[in-house]
């Protein structure tokens, strides 16, 4: 993993999920060119960006499917 600011990733198309806060406090994400992935906070979009390689994002998404992260959002 390592930050850009995504000023620089001008080109991408960001997307965030249909379950985002309508308030617009979530992350946005995008697949890049080389196949990685940034994702960034949709408050600052202009601000950093963490950039994952599709392994890396690939194992988070199948520990959230998985549950790993539900105690996350459990009061």
């Amino acid at each position: 993993m390592h930050t850009t600011h995504s000023a620089l990733l001008q080109d991408a198309a960001w997307r965030k999920s249909r379950h985002s806060n309508p308030d617009g406090n979530c992350v946005e994400v995008a697949k890049l060119p080389d196949g990685n992935v940034a994702i960034r906070n949709s408050r600052d979009p202009g601000g950093p960006a963490l950039i994952y390689t599709t392994a890396e994002i690939t194992a988070f998404i199948r520990g959230a499917h998985d549950g790993e992260f539900d105690y996350l959002t459990r009061s």
